[in-house]
């Protein structure tokens, strides 16, 4: 199992924009084979700081996620809204 916490911040006057392509990813990722759990967060004090919370039954699952039309529309459309963006990928030790 692979966990994987993205964190995503965007510009200051994308926010709402962004957040809004961010919430169109869910429901088809939630349906990819190999994902266990898609969940995004947006930060209490920083609301350009959103986070997905993602369990990956694999790497490989990971890696054919960020194959798909609806993540590469997701890079597209938010190119110029995103400030910054970090993947880190864990694994659990309990």
């Amino acid at each position: 199992m692979l966990t994987v916490i993205a964190t995503i911040e965007s510009k200051a006057d994308c926010i709402e924009s962004a957040k809004s392509e961010m919430l169109k990813m869910i429901e088809p990722t939630l349906k990819e084979d190999g994902c266990i759990d898609y969940t995004l967060h947006q930060d209490n004090d920083n609301p350009a700081v959103f986070i997905f919370y993602e369990t990956w039954h694999s790497e490989d699952d990971l890696q054919e996620h960020i194959k798909t039309p609806h993540m590469q529309e997701f890079l597209a459309a938010t190119k110029d809204m995103l400030a910054g963006f970090k993947v880190n990928k864990l694994t659990v030790l309990s």
